[in-house]
């Protein structure tokens, strides 16, 4: 397998951000992406994607979009939407719409920052997603970077202290969101979880004070999708395109926390009479499975069955579990960073059904 970085819900001046594709593009060259996607509220920019070189260095830019009522109060079911060539916001005020037409495109849809905390310190309310009756997504958002503000921020000095340092901010995605992914698989639905950025490169203001928090190259280096392909990528723009969201819509990759350390190299496979299969597989299981998790730097990783922790181990790079039990299998690993626990890496899930 090949795995590639991708880094997915962004926004530019075309909606709330305030850089350009352009400028996208250079802060995913200079942290090393190798795919990064761009979704702007209710708009999808036209012929601005396409592999972006310097010198020997290239990234896959993809556009897609989030779609979501405007009308509505409050805001509420945002969704991405990524592989569409044709406008869907028209369809803005049903979600079960938006996701029927990106379907017939063969697009992917994720629910977008699915359970938020408001942050009433600043009026910003929460923006989740309530249609829970919605058929036929690609997956959820688990874990929003900046999102995560609106939870963390206790108080006024904690926000401020988070908006100056935000390598400190990320901590885990949300035990609701969690808790939500793991009810929809264990009913049996395949539920591909994804990393998202929400990055905008926001202006700041105090007084006379004045930055850009939560730069693009910050988001770039923190949460990411790390995705695993059959084969490299080319350098072709439409055949590589293809190949990752084919991968994305498989759930062939993990959640990675990548500012404390790099998540590359992690594995979560499991071994069974008809084979080998990967995160994001369906298998039939007969007899027994051996579930193998494999993580770049030893850590504590739990396993999860049916949302249910099976299995914990400490300090380790490699772990196995043998089961017999059908389940939705997953691997989320957890180490400390700045003095606080926090969540690094959340696979996508094995489903191993009864024979």
């Amino acid at each position: 397998m090949h795995e590639i970085i991708v880094n997915l819900h962004n926004h530019t001046r075309y909606s709330d951000g305030t850089g350009t594709h352009a400028d996208i593009a250079r802060a995913a060259l200079d942290s090393g992406l190798d795919v990064v996607i761009v979704t702007d509220h209710n708009v999808l920019v036209k012929g601005v994607d396409g592999y972006v070189r310097r010198k020997s260095k290239r990234v896959l830019l993809l556009v897609g979009e989030e779609i979501h009522d405007p009308w509505a109060t409050p805001q509420k079911n945002h969704l991405l939407v990524i592989g569409a060539r044709r406008e869907l916001a028209g369809y803005s005020h049903s979600p079960q719409q938006v996701i029927d037409q990106a379907g017939m495109d063969g697009a992917l849809t994720y629910l977008a920052h699915p359970y938020e905390h408001p942050l009433a310190l600043i009026k910003e309310p929460a923006i989740p997603w309530l249609d829970w009756q919605v058929q036929g997504f690609t997956g959820i958002e688990l874990w929003n970077n900046l999102s995560e503000i609106k939870s963390v921020s206790r108080n006024s000095l904690l926000a401020l202290f988070y908006t100056l340092f935000p390598r400190w901010l990320a901590h885990s995605p949300l035990p609701e969101t969690l808790e939500q992914w793991d009810s929809l698989t264990t009913a049996g639905k395949r539920v591909v979880a994804v990393g998202g950025s929400d990055g905008h490169a926001l202006d700041f203001h105090l007084g006379p004070f004045r930055r850009t928090i939560f730069p693009y190259q910050f988001h770039f280096r923190s949460i990411n999708n790390h995705v695993l392909l059959d084969e490299p990528l080319s350098g072709d723009a439409d055949r590589d395109r293809a190949l990752v969201l084919d991968a994305l819509s498989r759930g062939h990759s993990f959640v990675g926390y990548d500012l404390p350390a790099p998540t590359n190299g992690f594995r979560f496979t499991a071994q069974h009479r008809r084979g080998l299969s990967i995160m994001g597989d369906e298998a039939a299981l007969e007899g027994s499975a051996t579930l193998q998790i494999h993580l770049p730097y030893a850590a504590e990783c739990r396993l999860i069955c049916d949302g249910q922790v099976v299995q914990t181990w400490k300090g380790q790079e490699s772990c196995t579990y043998i089961t017999s039990q059908p389940g939705v299998y997953r691997a989320e690993v957890y180490l400390r960073y700045g003095g606080v626990r926090r969540g690094w890496i959340f696979s996508n899930p094995i489903y191993l059904r009864r024979s």
